[in-house]
């Protein structure tokens, strides 16, 4: 389980002396509950966070555990390191919006005419209960051929689970190499 501690200040300087000490800022929040500032160590975190197996996880700040989902992620520009992260409650019962990663798998027909893969959207917004809340959208591209796209409104239909993005909005393509 992933542990981290609550942020006395929330001050600029504080948040600067966490970061020195190899602390990842964190944020917390969600429908009904108090926002919890925290940190966590930088490199449990991201060990963590490469080890799990469902969007949903425990963490505990303080005394206290919760169940929650990354929302977002910052990162720097340059060295790509994670500067900040939000992160919301994962209530069950509770209706909330969510961003759902997308998986493929298959080698695409039209890599083989001269095609590149394009991922137009990487993770796709759904609102749903958060006992409903599907770990990812695996998709088959292996049937695109250049020119061909899988679209928001192509995606298998999940069980009490409202995709909000647009239906006409790309998620994967393949487009013709230059």
């Amino acid at each position: 389980m992933l542990e981290g501690k609550i942020r006395d200040s929330i001050s600029k300087s504080n948040a600067k002396a966490l970061k020195r000490d190899g602390y990842l800022i964190a944020n917390i929040y969600g429908k009904g509950e108090a926002n919890i500032h925290c940190a966590f160590k930088r490199n449990d975190f991201i060990k963590f966070m490469r080890s799990k197996t469902s969007l949903i996880f425990p963490v505990k700040v303080g005394e206290k555990t919760y169940d929650v989902v990354v929302q977002e992620y910052q990162k720097d520009p340059v060295s790509s390191d994670i500067l900040h992260v939000d992160m919301m409650f994962a209530k069950k019962g509770v209706v909330a919006k969510y961003k759902v990663p997308v998986k493929v798998h298959g080698v695409p027909v039209g890599l083989k005419n001269k095609g590149v893969l394009v991922f137009s959207c990487k993770r796709i917004s759904v609102k749903c209960d958060a006992a409903n809340l599907p770990n990812e959208y695996d998709l088959d591209v292996s049937p695109l051929d250049v020119g061909h796209t899988i679209l928001v409104r192509d995606l298998p239909e999940k069980q009490g689970v409202k995709i909000i993005d647009k239906p006409s909005n790309a998620v994967v393509g393949v487009i013709k190499a230059k």
